[in-house]
């Protein structure tokens, strides 16, 4: 492999890996897409990048500048590290209920957290850092929900990686959250193949599974209404946190150590191929594993996994 110029050029292209084995059709293959290989772990470095380098292209960022934003997932790791890098502070609005993997990350690249109520959830997250917005125009509020260098970074990234290793997909399945990795992969593959099918996997509404969220709950983020969500998606499926945990380890079975997150995509991944006679279907595990160990996810009994997760917003 070349050297790199720093290590925000490592961002993207990320491996397939054919996990077929648990598929429950002979003739239906899965491959994973590993997003947890990225430098700060996860598929949201990604758009982390690319909402830094839109506000510079911009002119938003000046030398030292301060970002905020609302984060009850990756997306404050990634522009954690891509701001370290880049010499600007952030300030990360989180709910109390995050896992201690979350903070000690943050603590890492230099974030300051702001604590929302965790009985919110990330929708008191957002709420929360709109208002602090608005107290503070001096800070960027890059707003990850509304950014349209979300999706774009996996129209003209993810999409055409996948695209180009495996142009005989069928399915696309990914989790729920901003929406982003949905709608910018699911209008790339779309273009090139009208065909594609575009699962979206939801946790049931007022549950929480990492990382998604369920658009009955009464957030609906500004850039799924914006790009034509609804009319891209060809079906939610809803996927619990148990059955989120379940494929979590499943997933440990064939060596992939993955997120919940990831669990619960693989779990629709699951889901669709059941339902189809034959095809490819593709599904992106958001991230790996490593920050979820302090939940027992993979060693506690799974009923006890299962109840934390009611009131644990799992990494």
């Amino acid at each position: 492999m070349a050297v790199v110029h720093d290590i925000l050029d490592l961002i993207g292209n990320t491996p397939l890996v054919d996990v077929s084995q648990l598929s429950p059709r002979r003739d239906v293959r899965i491959l994973v897409k590993l997003e947890g290989l990225n430098p700060g772990g996860s598929v949201k470095d990604r758009i982390a990048l690319a909402m830094v380098e839109q506000a510079e292209k911009d002119g938003l960022l000046e030398p030292g500048a301060t970002l905020l934003e609302p984060s009850s997932g990756n997306t404050g790791i990634g522009l954690a590290l891509v701001c370290r890098v880049k010499g600007y502070r952030l300030k990360v609005v989180l709910p109390a209920n995050v896992s201690v993997e979350r903070r000690q990350l943050l603590a890492v690249w230099g974030a300051d957290i702001i604590e929302s109520p965790g009985s919110e959830g990330s929708n008191g997250a957002v709420k929360m850092a709109r208002q602090i917005a608005s107290e503070h125009p001096e800070w960027v509020f890059l707003y990850q929900y509304a950014n349209p260098a979300n999706p774009r970074a996996h129209r003209e990234g993810t999409g055409p990686e996948i695209w180009r290793d495996c142009p005989e997909v069928t399915h696309f399945v990914a989790g729920l959250g901003t929406s982003g990795t949905l709608l910018g992969v699911g209008s790339y593959l779309k273009e090139q193949n009208p065909a594609v099918q575009v699962w979206a996997v939801e946790p049931p509404a007022g549950e929480m599974v990492d990382g998604l969220r369920n658009l009955d709950d009464g957030y609906i983020p500004p850039i799924f209404t914006e790009l034509g969500g609804a009319g891209l998606l060809d079906r939610k499926t809803v996927i619990s946190p148990r059955q989120s945990i379940e494929w979590t380890r499943r997933l440990a079975d064939v060596g992939v150590f993955a997120g919940i997150s990831s669990g619960a995509a693989m779990a629709g991944a699951a889901r669709c191929a059941e339902t189809i006679g034959s095809g490819v279907v593709v599904v992106v595990a958001a991230d790996g594993g490593w920050k979820y160990l302090s939940t027992g996810a993979w060693t506690d009994d799974i009923d006890d996994v299962t109840e934390r997760a009611k009131t644990l917003i799992y990494f």
